[in-house]
């Protein structure tokens, strides 16, 4: 990875471009506060399209890209920043893994279509535009299936704890501050051995606030998420939904997957047997992997049988 270390009087450059994704990693930015005048004072921000009017991609040191490859303009604005930037950071759980588009492969563009215009009570028309939107990727893919990537900056979106490192990261030409830590990592609550014998919803009740979801029934991500959120979700009483992608140890393991670590654990604190917690995660997988599912190292995995997992779960309702 390239270092771009510069003095004050040298300002780096800076290039932005948002994907098919929300927005919420452009908003991370101003999230920033008063740590955005620091970083102000070292980079000047170029093309960026919440901040300026800029259509073409001038030469920068630094590009952010946040959200996925879904559309064909998808793809050229991935490749015109790749183009122009020295330095390029996935930026965000969707420019990273695919993130919620991604849940897309599991369903024909058709069908997608035919429920967003064509059975929505919500639109008044009853075919998909053509002419107004970019055509569709044949899949949702991560932008490094496209373009090649220095930094890999998961989140939905990033905390600005870690925004800020990774510009910091850039700038000092230093190595980063985050780590392979899960959600686990910074959440208070205590893991216990309880007798529980239910899973519960997340609407179940209201969970004890000091004692970990797993223990109580609750099916949550946080051991099997990498932590670049700083666990706010179970510090407020909400499980975590793993928007920050799978940790490496899942990622880069075969036969290790989300739902069997998350039952092996939940497993040893309750009395809930483990195929049932699988089974309850295979059962809503469309939500448990809706973040990752794009990722090959996710849904390449001879453990991932999401189209399996959705035929017998809509066998059910028959």
């Amino acid at each position: 990875m390239a270092h771009t270390h510069t003095s004050k009087t040298d300002p780096v450059t800076i290039n932005t471009e948002w994907l098919s994704d929300c927005s919420g990693c452009h908003v991370a930015i101003v999230d920033m506060h008063e740590k955005l005048l620091n970083v102000l004072e070292t980079v000047q921000i170029l093309h960026c399209p919440v901040l300026t009017d800029i259509k073409d991609y001038p030469k920068a040191k630094i590009g952010l890209v946040s959200g996925a490859i879904r559309t064909e303009h998808d793809r050229h604005a991935a490749e015109e920043m790749r183009k122009s930037c020295d330095v390029i950071i996935a930026w965000g759980t969707c420019a990273v893994y695919g993130g919620i588009a991604g849940a897309g492969i599991v369903h024909t563009q058709e069908e997608i279509f035919d429920t967003v215009y064509g059975n929505n009570k919500t639109t008044i028309t009853h075919a998909a535009p053509s002419a107004e939107i970019s055509p569709f990727e044949q899949v949702v893919t991560p932008i490094d299936e496209v373009i090649g990537v220095d930094l890999y900056l998961p989140g939905c979106p990033p905390h600005p704890a870690f925004v800020f490192d990774a510009l910091l990261t850039l700038l000092e030409g230093r190595a980063p501050k985050a780590t392979k830590e899960t959600v686990c990592a910074r959440c208070t609550r205590t893991m216990k051995r309880t007798g529980v014998t239910k899973i519960k919803k997340n609407f179940d009740g209201v969970p004890e606030r000091d004692v970990c979801f797993l223990s109580q029934g609750y099916i949550c991500l946080g051991s099997v998420t990498l932590d670049r959120c700083m666990s706010p979700c179970p510090a407020n009483g909400t499980m975590c939904t793993g928007c920050a992608g799978a940790t490496m140890q899942i990622l880069t393991e075969p036969n290790r997957d989300i739902r069997t670590e998350v039952a092996d654990r939940m497993s040893r604190m309750t009395s809930i047997n483990r195929d049932e917690i699988i089974s309850e995660i295979e059962y809503s997988a469309k939500s448990h992997y809706s973040y990752t599912m794009a990722a090959k190292m996710i849904g390449k995995k001879p453990t991932f049988l999401i189209n399996k997992w959705i035929a017998n779960t809509e066998a059910e309702y028959e």
